[in-house]
């Protein structure tokens, strides 16, 4: 009598990689702080949302030079002050006298708007028309539409990485804390376990900033705003590709700095770095988002990328190559950020006790 025997064959990598970041996923999905810090960024958002909203309403209608003889809508609610040429109006506008001017020019509207530094978009909204805009300082960066939308890519990338970074590094002592990393090794490889939680997590981060996106481009339209989107379509999509793989790089130094400590009390001392990595580009922004030069340079390096090119590509600043260029950057970048966080991962993981110190952990 002859006894079959069945052959069990082990999960492909691919099947492991998404069974440990389904894993990631529904346990951050059970988690109260979680659902807390969600709830709360998305009351943030809604209030600002709804202030600017009020505060619109309630502000003086655009004061705006109109060279004679150009016709506007009867309809637009706008303060008027007639001047007689062009280079009247252009005075008017860099003197900052008025917040916009309407000149006579060719197309079917029969004008176009002149503004200094910023698209002006009170005065559009007001002409209920999207005529040709021309900026009379082809050297500025967007002005305040430029800084609120380099803020709003700033902190969204900031908030996300800091949030679900730490989540990554503390999941990861933990499983080191009760050993049930030592379960998990015996079934699946180091990399694998590496890969689901990146991938986990880079799931729940971008699927955050989604719905947060969409929730923002929904009130704007109802609370009358939508003006504010004007120009936002293509950046918004580049800044989901440059997000995608800036937080994928900063995830895996989160895991691997994790790693190197025994005790959540220790994470500190690995991550700080990496938490200065995420910082500098934000504060970057906030304190030089006027200034060309610095916001060129942070649209080519790697961890400051997910901010600096989605806001050129803004403020039109940007050639058609660039974003490519930056793009492919990043991912060589992050190609070689993978392949260094996951040694120092594999050679900490199960290494108890004192913190591992840096030559160690790439020694093996």
């Amino acid at each position: 009598m002859t006894t079959a025997h069945a052959t069990v064959r082990p999960y492909s990598t691919g099947r492991s990689v998404w069974l440990v970041a389904q894993r990631e996923i529904m346990v951050r999905l059970r988690s109260v702080a979680f659902l807390v810090s969600t709830g709360l960024m998305l009351v943030l958002l809604l209030g600002s949302i709804l202030i600017s909203a009020i505060t619109s309403a309630n502000a003086a209608p655009p004061k705006v030079a109109v060279v004679a003889g150009v016709e506007l809508p009867a309809d637009a609610g706008l303060d008027l002050e007639e001047v007689a040429t062009r280079d009247e109006a252009e005075e008017l506008v860099l003197a900052g006298d008025v917040d916009a001017a309407i000149v006579a020019a060719d197309g079917p509207l029969g004008f176009a708007v002149l503004a200094d530094d910023t698209v002006p978009m009170g005065v559009i909204q007001a002409l209920s028309v999207a005529p040709d805009v021309e900026l009379l300082d082809a050297t500025a960066t967007g002005g305040f539409i430029g800084y609120i939308v380099a803020i709003g890519f700033g902190l969204i990338f900031f908030l996300s990485a800091m949030t679900f970074g730490s989540t990554i590094a503390q999941s990861v002592v933990e499983e080191k804390q009760t050993r049930i990393v030592e379960i998990l090794l015996a079934t699946i490889p180091t990399r694998v376990l590496l890969a689901g939680k990146i991938v986990g997590t880079t799931i729940l981060a971008l699927g955050q900033v989604a719905v947060l996106l969409a929730i923002a481009i929904i009130a704007l339209s109802v609370t009358g705003q939508s003006e504010l989107l004007t120009g936002l379509g293509m950046p918004f999509v580049w800044f989901a590709i440059f997000f995608v793989f800036g937080f994928i790089l900063l995830a895996s130094l989160f895991a691997a700095t994790g790693a190197m400590v025994s005790r959540l009390e220790d994470i500190g001392s690995t991550t700080t770095p990496v938490t200065m990595l995420v910082m500098i580009p934000y504060f970057a922004v906030v304190f030089f988002n006027d200034n060309p030069v610095v916001v060129t340079v942070m649209s080519y390096v790697p961890f400051s990328a997910p901010i600096g090119m989605p806001l050129r590509l803004f403020t039109g600043d940007a050639q058609w190559w660039e974003p490519l260029l930056s793009l492919g950057i990043l991912v060589a970048t992050c190609l070689a950020v993978i392949a260094f966080g996951a040694r120092i991962y594999e050679n900490s993981l199960l290494r108890l006790g004192q913190r591992v110190k840096l030559g160690e952990a790439l020694k093996g």
